[in-house]
Parts: C-alpha cells; sequence; structure tokens
C-alpha cells in the first residue's frame, strides 16, 4: 500500500483529534435534553445509537450508488467482528452510565479511560503494531494528565466506589477492543458502513434495557436534543474517528481519545462554571503534551 504523505497523516490525525473532542461536548447536549425531560439512560442511548445508525446507513447508500466498495470483500471473520462491535458498544455504553450512576464522575471518566493504556497492551499482539518507547511516554503522560485533571483523590470516598471503578473500566476493556477491531475492520468496511453495521446490532441490545412506559413518555423536545447531537457527536464524530483509525497505529489513536474528558472539563467550566483547579490545567497541558508527542511522530506502524 502506498504510504501517507503527510498531508494525508495530519488530515487523519486531526478527524481523530476532532471526533474526539466533540465528545467532550456530550456532557451539555445530556444536560439540556435532561433539563427538558430527564429520561432512563438506556432510553438515551437507544435514541442516539439509532439516529447514528440510520444516519451512517444514508451515507452507505450514497457511497455505494457513486463507487465501488472496500479494497476487501467482507468474509464470515469480518462480519464477526461487525457483530462483536456491536455488542461491545453497548456494554461499554451500559458499564459507562452505570459507573456514573454508581460512583463519582472522576472515578467513574477515570477508569473509563484506561483505554489507552489497554490499547497500548493489546495492538502489538493483536495488530502487529510496533511498540515505541516515545508511544509508550505519550501514554504516560497523557493518562497522568488525566489524574490531575479529575482528581479522584478529591472525590468523596463512597461503599460503592469500588463497585463504579469496576463498571468503568468493565467499559475500557469494550472500548479498546472496539478501537482495536474497527482497526482490523478497516479494509473490508468503509467507516460509514462500519458506524452503521454494528449499530443494527447496537441499537436493539440497548432497547432491550428501556423500560417499556418509557417509550411512550419520550418528549419531543428533548427527543429533538438527542437528535442533533446524535448527528454531530455522534454520527460525524464517528465517521471521522473511523475514518482515522483506518490509517493510524491504533495506540496513537486512543491516547488522541483523552482529548474527550480535557474538553467535557472545560466546557463544564465556561457553560455551568464548574471550577477548575490550577493542579487540573497542569493536567490538561500534560494531556495535550501527549497527544502533541504522538501527532509528531514520523514513523507509522500499521
Amino acid at each position: 500500500m502506498t504510504p501517507l504523505t503527510r498531508a494525508q497523516l495530519v488530515l487523519r490525525y486531526a478527524a481523530v483529534a476532532l471526533a474526539a473532542s466533540s465528545w467532550g461536548t456530550w456532557p451539555l447536549i445530556l444536560r439540556r435534553a435532561d433539563a427538558i425531560a430527564q429520561m432512563p439512560t438506556a432510553l438515551t442511548s437507544t435514541i442516539v445509537m439509532g439516529v447514528m445508525t440510520l444516519a451512517a446507513g444514508a451515507v452507505v447508500v450514497v457511497q455505494r450508488r457513486r463507487s465501488p466498495g472496500p479494497q476487501e470483500r467482507p468474509d464470515r471473520r469480518a462480519w464477526a467482528g461487525i457483530a462483536w462491535l456491536g455488542v461491545a458498544d453497548a456494554l461499554n455504553f451500559v458499564l459507562f452510565f452505570a459507573a456514573y450512576r454508581t460512583t463519582s464522575v472522576a472515578i467513574a471518566v477515570l477508569t473509563h479511560y484506561l483505554t489507552p493504556i489497554f490499547v497500548a497492551i493489546a495492538a502489538p499482539l493483536v495488530l502487529r503494531e510496533r511498540a515505541t518507547p516515545r508511544t509508550a511516554v505519550a501514554v504516560a503522560v497523557s493518562f497522568a494528565g488525566l489524574l490531575l485533571l479529575l482528581g479522584p483523590w478529591n472525590a468523596v470516598k463512597g461503599a460503592n466506589d469500588g463497585l463504579g471503578a469496576a463498571l468503568g473500566a468493565g467499559s475500557a476493556v469494550f472500548y479498546a477492543t472496539n478501537v482495536l477491531v474497527n482497526k482490523r475492520l478497516g479494509r473490508a468496511f468503509r467507516p460509514s458502513e462500519l458506524v452503521c453495521f454494528h449499530g443494527l446490532v447496537a441499537t436493539p441490545l440497548l432497547a432491550l434495557f428501556v423500560p417499556r412506559e418509557a417509550w411512550a413518555a419520550i418528549d419531543p423536545n428533548a427527543f429533538a436534543v438527542l437528535f442533533v447531537g446524535a448527528l454531530g457527536p455522534g454520527a460525524l464524530a464517528g465517521l471521522l474517528f473511523v475514518w482515522g483509525l483506518r490509517d493510524l497505529p491504533a495506540t496513537h489513536v486512543s491516547t488522541l481519545t483523552l482529548l474527550e474528558p480535557l474538553v467535557a472539563v472545560i466546557a463544564g467550566a465556561v457553560a455551568f462554571g464548574e471550577h477548575l483547579a490550577t493542579v487540573a490545567l497542569a493536567g490538561a497541558a500534560l494531556i495535550l503534551a501527549g497527544a502533541a508527542v504522538v501527532v509528531s511522530q514520523r514513523q507509522l506502524a500499521k
């Protein structure tokens, strides 16, 4: 395969960074929807995943009419990978939101973003990506920044913090498998197909957790807010993320996803007046430094 030019690499890194940053706006979107009418988490997740799936499906239809398919025809293993993506993404949603409801936000987010560490460990084995000291430093620096940004030691220790941390770490495992499997399937499916097809599995799985009576109580205004979010930080960001992941090392991509909690914390400070301590600002600087280390690497491991 022809190596990517520097400009093409920059575009792919920018796509991943933009996707991860846009995910950091989800707290604003969810709080806005909750202010209108609070719905069960499973229902909110199902609505978002369903809209993402439909939007990506529309892109699939247009692309298939205009151009031939990807480089490889998907075989049974590829379709099995799609099925696993759907299951893993549904479990990622459920476990992460359960962690939010069980423990502090700091502990839930921190354990959820163990993902870059899991990917760094698994990528050389699963994807045959070459592990480099520079990538390891980037992961370590960014995760240290996440620790300072969230300050989990400041959270009030509760009886359920251990369970909440376990739920968050569980979601990180499924998040990490999503990154790795998406990377492996990038030659058999377009980004739009990966987003759409796995959503066809994840959406009905999430719907199983929705109480029957909740469907009849959907508020149209809250739905509209979620709909817009599902198109922007949902479908569009998902397409950008998968497109960038296709040609970048999974360890680099997973490290850049730490921009999500960074943007979320800054958004909370700006929109809701949440306090941002000096140590948190130092953590933000470390996350950006880790991202800079990743983007500045010249070699592209595939």
